[in-house]
């Protein structure tokens, strides 16, 4: 999908599609979405410019992600970072690729994002150059939303970490079967959902880590950003590096409150294990004598005592209770 943006006036205003060549060459900004070979060498030969494919804005190294060209109207960069969807949901990431001259920015996607639709939405009145100012409120515009999502993030973080550390695992009672048996679905969904915060803040950590790259390289590789736009860089950079110590805080967190509910899962895992082996350790000395008097051996003093039934069963309960009074005097019980 492919939309142009131009200014009218001051204005950034979105071209109705179908958008033709003559609205493309005047565009400000063009934005492509998971764009077919097709569209991309439809820009490339309208706007002369040389645009990446997904393969290369999958690289990681900075030679892939920063790179910039000399060009007769001034430098035109070509930068790329991971785009963060659906933050809250679960957390996606998908490259975006940005190429950025004095005159026009292009922007490529391969996945929606509700930062770019929100800022497509707003009222806009871009400076000149009008390209940088439109990427500028783009970085503005996501890492307000990332903050956002961290925001939401954290208050269930919050609300597993109180949930997690005044649960009392039921450990005795018939009826405490069930609740207990709830308990322990309740500790293994906290492991899940843990994992999916974890792996959802990583990934916006990476969005932020590849805006962090980019601000600095647009300061001192495009020399026609004029200084209040380059103010404005750092102040996106300065907000970066707050979020990202607070990624770092939340981090520490859910790994804290992951390696909790492992340590709550162990404990009911283990007193299962103390509950089976009372039992196994209290079936062995009944087992034993039953085994001694179960022998068919013809001279057995007991064989033909009248008490020996009696007393067969009764040594059998002696060595059965004797151990529960024993546990229960050392207190395991």
């Amino acid at each position: 999908m492919l939309q142009a943006y131009a200014c009218e006036g001051s204005r950034l205003t979105a071209i109705a599609a179908p958008v033709s060549d003559e609205h493309l060459r005047n565009a400000v900004w063009v934005d492509m979405v998971s764009p077919t070979p097709e569209e991309i060498a439809y820009v490339v030969r309208l706007t002369e410019l040389s645009l990446p494919n997904e393969a290369d804005l999958a690289g990681i190294e900075n030679s892939s992600r920063l790179s910039s060209e000399a060009a007769p109207g001034g430098t035109v960069l070509t930068l790329s970072m991971p785009l963060v969807y659906r933050p809250a949901e679960g957390g996606r990431s998908a490259p975006l690729g940005i190429v950025l001259t004095p005159q026009r920015l292009v922007t490529i996607r391969f996945a929606p994002s509700l930062a770019f639709r929100d800022f497509a939405k707003q009222t806009h009145e871009p400076a000149e150059p009008r390209s940088a100012d439109i990427l500028i409120g783009l970085f503005e515009t996501m890492v307000g939303r990332q903050a956002d999502a961290l925001e939401l993030m954290s208050a269930e973080i919050d609300r597993m970490s109180g949930h997690i550390f005044h649960l009392k695992l039921d450990t005795a009672g018939m009826q405490e079967g069930a609740r207990r048996r709830q308990q322990e679905t309740e500790l293994r969904t906290m492991v899940t959902t843990l994992g999916r915060l974890y792996d959802s803040i990583s990934r916006v950590r990476d969005s932020q880590l590849g805006i962090a790259r980019i601000i600095p390289y647009i300061g001192t590789s495009a020399d026609w950003v004029p200084k209040t736009m380059a103010a404005r860089l750092r102040t996106v950079g300065h907000d970066v590096g707050s979020l990202n110590e607070f990624i770092t805080h939340l981090t520490d967190k859910v790994q804290f409150m992951l390696d909790a509910v492992l340590g709550l899962i162990n404990v009911a895992q283990n007193d299962l294990m103390k509950v089976l082996t009372i039992v196994s350790v209290i079936g062995i000395p009944p087992t034993l004598v039953a085994g001694i008097y179960g022998m068919n051996f013809v001279h057995m003093p007991e064989l033909h005592w009248s008490f020996g039934y009696w007393y067969g069963l009764s040594v059998i309960a002696v060595t059965s209770v004797a151990p529960l009074l024993w546990f229960r005097r050392k207190g395991w019980l």
